[in-house]
């Protein structure tokens, strides 16, 4: 019982950084903003980037304390690849033993891969073979950027101008964002900070190359994992594994 407490809170606290990594309702995910992605109105701030990839750190803050997720991130015009080392985040309200345990359970690592141009994103877990996806609403167009400098600043060895960013749809809502622009990366914003709710997010890029990555890390669905309903389905099925064979690595069963 304690393994699967461990294991449902690790999951929910990680689930809940999804949720704000989006940067507010909408501002990650053009609108629904599912899960992780780089469409939308966060789109607008790599719109002189249209392929890349690199190191990644996302950090949240929360009334429960700062929580950071590593990973990488690959993108294409439009279409984008997250790979988060769930393992390896910090946080003070992951109980202890979470990372251990989410490792023995295949959990550790999770894939957010969005195609705007299918509408969907895939979250995908490869140590458990299982994948469950979501809509993804994508509404790239019309929107405005108005940026304002406010400092020029070295950060992580890169020359960058601090920006006041402010993206405008259609409608007239707006997001604003803290942008440090890389000057010697084509203006690529190597670091993105917003607040929403009084909680600050942001997320860091390192080891940036503006190369294309290969198409098929975009692909969709996996072919090597099962498809679920949505998480809590996987969630059902780990535990039903942990139940029946105890703690531990769970039998990995041939995708259907």
């Amino acid at each position: 019982m304690k393994t699967i407490q461990i294991l449902l809170t690790g999951v929910m606290c990680l689930a809940a950084v999804s949720l704000r990594a989006q940067f507010g309702p909408g501002a990650m995910g053009g609108g629904a903003g599912k899960g992780l992605n780089l469409s939308g109105s966060t789109k607008k701030l790599f719109e002189d980037n249209k392929a890349f990839s690199g190191n990644m750190e996302l950090q949240v803050n929360s009334p429960q304390g700062p929580m950071t997720v590593p990973g990488k991130i690959f993108y294409l015009e439009g279409k984008s690849r997250f790979e988060m080392d769930l393992a390896g985040t910090k946080s003070p309200a992951l109980p202890p033993g979470a990372a251990a345990q989410m490792k023995s359970f295949g959990m550790e690592k999770m894939i957010v891969i969005s195609r705007p141009d299918k509408k969907a994103s895939s979250m995908i877990y490869p140590g458990l073979q299982a994948y469950y996806e979501e809509p993804l609403q994508d509404a790239d167009n019309d929107y405005k950027i108005e940026q304002t400098e406010l400092a020029k600043e070295k950060l992580d060895g890169h020359d960058c101008v601090k920006n006041k960013t402010v993206v405008t749809d259609k409608d007239g809502s707006k997001r604003e964002f803290t942008v440090w622009n890389a000057t010697d990366l084509n203006k690529f914003p190597v670091k993105i900070e917003q607040t929403e709710d009084g909680n600050l997010s942001t997320m860091t890029f390192k080891d940036v190359k503006l190369s294309k990555p290969e198409e098929k890390q975009f692909d969709t669905p996996p072919t090597d994992c099962k498809k679920y309903e949505n998480i809590m389905a996987i969630l059902q099925e780990v535990m039903k594994r942990a139940t029946a064979g105890g703690e531990g690595a769970p039998k990995q069963e041939t995708p259907k």
